[in-house]
């Protein structure tokens, strides 16, 4: 299975720490965002890892190289030319490099969530999403678990087939207009998952991640 680690933002409200670095490639607890979630992959068996760049993507690509130093295969999806896609979009750019089932991380989460490289999705399913108990600026959250009536927030994580996308033209396009629609089918999954997971979408999000982590690591 093909693992997506989207890494293509702004990083706009990242500002200024990323007037000159792309997001991935802030550090928490010693190393880049897009490091952790690597060796995560890695460690989860999976060996094909793609990610998509847009904003100082050469940065990217150039750290990254082609993830033999991480003991991964890193494929390079670029949206330098076009500007970020949005994730439909950048999905569906990256289509051809992606197994018939395939994993995509958001670059801007932190977790302890265990990836699953042989995840099945259920018979008729066109993906299945990881969702985490609402954070304090998100507490309405984004979509339902499974036969249950309270909103949960979207983890940044989910398992895709191919057939979610397919027909789709290529272009700038969001990812929750799709999801909402499968998910009026009848198409989608869900699971709550209620381990470590952070939203790293701001400075202080960030550091408050980065304080944690290195507490961690000095006990």
């Amino acid at each position: 299975m093909t693992a997506m680690i989207l890494a293509a933002g702004l990083g706009t409200r990242m500002r200024p720490l990323t007037n000159h670095t792309p997001k991935p490639l802030l550090e928490v607890g010693g190393k880049p965002l897009i490091v952790w979630h690597i060796e995560q992959l890695k460690q989860s068996g999976f060996r094909d890892i793609v990610v998509n760049v847009a904003y100082l993507g050469n940065q990217i690509i150039d750290y990254l190289g082609d993830g033999s130093k991480f003991g991964v295969n890193i494929l390079i999806s670029d949206e330098q030319n076009e500007g970020a896609l949005e994730t439909a979009g950048g999905i569906i750019k990256a289509l051809s490099l992606l197994s018939e089932t395939f994993l995509v991380v958001n670059g801007d989460v932190w977790t302890d969530y265990q990836y699953v490289n042989s995840f099945q999705l259920s018979s008729n399913k066109l993906a299945h999403l990881v969702l985490v108990k609402n954070p304090e600026h998100n507490l309405s959250g984004d979509f339902y678990l499974t036969n249950e009536k309270e909103k949960f927030t979207f983890s940044g994580i989910g398992y895709y087939s191919k057939k979610l996308f397919e027909n789709l033209s290529y272009g700038k396009q969001a990812l929750a207009p799709l999801l909402f629609d499968a998910i009026a089918k009848d198409k989608i999954d869900t699971e709550l998952y209620q381990g470590e997971w952070y939203d790293i979408g701001t400075v202080q999000r960030l550091k408050a991640l980065d304080e944690t982590l290195k507490l961690t690591v000095t006990k």
